[in-house]
């Protein structure tokens, strides 16, 4: 899967340098963050609404176009999906794989997970 991501990505990366007035991505790109952060949005509604109807066809189309544009946003705000690597790796020691930060952040975390073992 993260091939698939990586690939995107790059994706992405070209029709960004390449400027191309025919590129979806680009235009999306010169639009603006607030544009791309709302085609993020929007999609993720789209996904949680799909999910919650059951119907699993459409979910599975709209999590597509929701990693699509979650892709542009971080090549627009210069984040690489091995930065987003890099710290669900580091949640994963903290917390297992399958947990998500605490409210607040890593400031906030007990004393225990910071002495937890690695999985």
């Amino acid at each position: 899967m993260t091939d698939s991501i990586h690939r995107l990505y790059s994706s992405v990366l070209e029709a960004r340098d390449s400027g191309s007035e025919n590129s979806r991505t680009a235009k999306l790109l010169r639009e603006g963050m607030g544009k791309m952060a709302k085609k993020v949005a929007e999609e993720a509604v789209e996904v949680s609404l799909d999910a919650v109807a059951g119907n699993r066809e459409a979910l599975i189309r709209e999590s597509a176009d929701l990693i699509y544009n979650l892709a542009v946003l971080w090549a627009g705000s210069n984040v690489t999906p091995q930065e987003v690597w890099a710290e669900m790796d580091r949640r994963e020691r903290l917390y297992g794989i399958a947990e998500k930060l605490p409210k607040g952040g890593a400031d906030t975390m007990p004393d225990t997970a910071l002495s937890r073992p690695p999985r």
